[in-house]
């Protein structure tokens, strides 16, 4: 029995269309996509009478706007060991909320996933849920002791495509090299985390002082006191400068930590010939040489036309980063690693995305618990809210197409990973996200499917309501009021 479905009375967008139409999948699979006016389901069943309509359920989209689902390539879903900030169900539950049907989950769990083994079977437990396609990356360094790259050459690319030592890089630059050199072989994706250590840990005692501070105040270390905190915070104004003095300090080191990491994980990856793929680039300085090396791995064809692999370069941003500034307060207090950049930083993160140097927008979707939070665990929830930020911001304040929103978050992903997926075409998976760009809303933290409840956009009005995700032809969640 075919597993039918019809979506009508929609307006169609990805990276290349933009009309009104209807689109018919089958078992998963996208059949016709096909333009004009379908504002009734008299209209699609005329147009698709000489297609096999048994088992067919038609979905009147009533004027929303049909993109593919979105593809995030860096999470963190905290699993296994750490349940009490995220588990399985609702890490993937919020992912479909967010219009997300794919994701790349990070190896920082306990125990840290180094092994093909305990990817797949994350995998498994994960995608059996049936709400969002899990891929889970494998450590570069075995349980991230910066040594033993050996269990790098079990692993297969259709099974884990990206593997990353995110939460932290690499010291060693002849282990990164070795790792990277084993990725080239195989043809999988190297994401780096790229924050030199040494830099890191002169960083720390900076934030420490800051949040010893917040701490003793009440501050809450996600940028934002709720109404209730407000109006009880009564924080000398000698301290509020002390706090955001230790926190600059910290940040002008994590900025040049960034970038000399940055640069050295590229400079590596280029001796390797393998895909670097640097995550959540954050300062000019950084997408500068990201831009660099993409010219130079452009110009090499002989290198990248290696096995269909070589030195190749793709990065990605954060919606945190593209909205927010972290020079002062609230966001300077909104802690998360790379940290919020200046006012200059953050327009060079958006110019990146309409120049090409960034390809893709990744959440970076790091929950915590509360507690965890007031002590200065760095990151938050974010893989609900990313499209209503980066449709607000992006389309509706600088200018970006609708079309150019959906390549970022739908089908330059699905390139990179090599999926068929992030298109509205024929014969591509019928992953899609029925959502309103006009609608706005405001988010709440207490409202996420997810356990982590930080957001540093929390009590702010975006526009961009996602409706309805389908995965495979199949509705997973519904989100009408």
């Amino acid at each position: 029995m075919n597993n039918s479905l019809v979506i009508y009375n929609v307006r169609l967008v990805d990276e290349e269309l933009d009309c009104n139409g209807a689109v018919f999948a089958v078992n998963g699979k996208i059949i016709r996509v096909l333009i004009g006016d379908f504002s009734k389901k008299e209209d699609v069943l005329d147009a698709l009478k000489t297609e096999a309509l048994s088992d067919v359920t038609f979905i009147d989209g009533k004027k929303l706007t049909l993109m593919p689902a979105f593809i995030d390539m860096h999470v963190h879903l905290r699993y296994p060991g750490q349940t009490q900030k995220e588990e399985l169900s609702t890490g993937l539950k919020a992912a479909a909320a967010g219009g997300v049907a794919t994701l790349v989950a990070m190896p920082n769990t306990t125990p840290v996933v180094s092994s093909i083994e305990l990817a797949k079977s994350i995998e498994d437990e994960g995608n059996a849920l049936g709400f969002s396609k899990l891929f889970q990356t494998v450590s570069l360094t075995k349980d991230f002791d910066g040594k033993d790259t050996s269990h790098l050459e079990a692993l297969d690319r259709k099974i884990t495509p990206v593997i990353s030592e995110d939460g932290k890089d690499v010291l060693d630059s002849a282990k990164m090299l070795e790792a990277m050199q084993k990725a080239a072989e195989k043809n999988i994706i190297v994401s780096c985390h790229s924050e030199d250590p040494s830099l890191a840990a002169l960083a720390k005692p900076y934030r420490e002082k800051a949040l010893a501070l917040m701490r003793q105040y009440k501050i809450p270390a996600w940028g934002i006191a709720n109404e209730n905190q407000a109006r009880s915070l009564t924080v000398p104004p000698e301290v509020n400068a002390e706090i955001d003095e230790y926190l600059t300090k910290a940040n002008e080191i994590l900025a040049c930590a960034e970038d000399a990491a940055t640069e050295r994980n590229l400079l590596l990856a280029e001796v390797a010939g393998c895909h670097v793929h640097i995550a959540h680039v954050s300062t000019k300085n950084s997408l500068d040489s990201v831009r660099r090396a993409k010219l130079r791995a452009k110009d090499n064809a002989k290198m990248c036309a290696r096995n269909g692999g070589g030195f190749t370069v793709s990065c990605e941003v954060t919606p945190h980063h593209i909205a927010l500034c972290g020079t002062s307060a609230p966001e300077i207090r909104a802690l998360v690693n790379p940290p919020l950049r200046s006012k200059e930083d953050r327009l060079a993160v958006i110019q990146a995305l309409k120049d090409g140097t960034a390809d893709v927008i990744s959440t970076d979707h790091a929950p915590h618990t509360m507690d965890d939070k007031a002590h200065g665990s760095p990151g938050f929830s974010g893989i609900e809210t990313s499209y209503a930020v980066c449709n607000t911001i992006l389309v509706k304040e600088n200018g970006f197409s609708e079309t150019q929103l959906s390549r970022l978050m739908s089908a330059n992903p699905a390139r990179l990973l090599k999926l068929n997926k992030g298109r509205l075409l024929e014969n591509y998976d019928a992953d899609f996200v029925l959502a309103n760009p006009g609608e706005k809303w405001t988010i709440h933290g207490k409202d996420f499917f997810s356990k982590g409840k930080a957001t540093p956009f929390e009590g702010k009005s975006f526009y961009g309501k996602v409706h309805a995700t389908y995965i495979s032809g199949r509705q997973i969640l519904s989100l009408e009021n």
